[in-house]
């Protein structure tokens, strides 16, 4: 049972991995049941038949897609009709893109959710990148936009990106309400 709690650990946490240490504590074992478990479930995941991984990255455990797939990831990512942006995709961007560099629990916590599934996304598509470790405890890995992300809005810099403080204040301005549930407002995919 354990094994599978700890396969669902490195999944929720997705690219911020899990330390030894974080694995005992979580799953109350000591170092070397840690360590035990890490390397059945990683010897599980070794299987042809699987299409992840667990890699030992940057002093964390993290699962990871296989290499010999790469091809077909990209295929994916390449594909016009999956190469879309949600409207959290796009809610995500806006945030790392006014407010970087900036951390991924920094994100969640403006946005209220998580978003790592959403920043791999970003990241995978090339609108950001990881641009260093905060000096937060933990130092988590910090996000910035790409120049794949100013090429694509038609930006020379984000500072060229609308001023907030402007947009905020012309909408409090506004004696219009929009009512969001029904309005015909349709997004633009990317």
């Amino acid at each position: 049972m354990k094994k599978a709690v700890l396969e669902g650990l490195l999944f929720v946490v997705g690219e911020d991995g899990l330390t030894i240490e974080q694995i005992e504590e979580v799953l109350e074992i000591n170092e070397d049941e840690a360590k035990e478990l890490v390397m059945e479930l990683k010897k599980d995941y070794e299987s042809e038949t699987r299409g992840l991984r667990i890699d030992f990255l940057g002093n964390r455990f993290k699962i990871t897609t296989k290499f010999e797939h790469k091809e077909y990831y990209q295929k994916l990512l390449e594909n016009p009709e999956t190469n879309t942006l949600s409207q959290a995709a796009l809610e995500t961007l806006a945030i790392i893109a006014y407010n970087e560099p900036i951390t991924r629990v920094q994100v969640d916590a403006i946005r209220g959710v998580s978003s790592a599934p959403i920043i791999r996304k970003l990241v995978a598509k090339g609108f950001i990148k990881e641009s260093g470790r905060s000096e937060l405890p933990g130092r988590p890995i910090l996000y910035e936009t790409t120049n794949e992300f100013l090429d694509y809005f038609g930006l020379s810099s984000t500072e060229e990106l609308p001023n907030i403080e402007e947009i905020i204040n012309e909408s409090e301005e506004s004696d219009e309400s929009t009512d969001l549930y029904s309005s015909k407002y349709i997004e633009d995919e990317i």
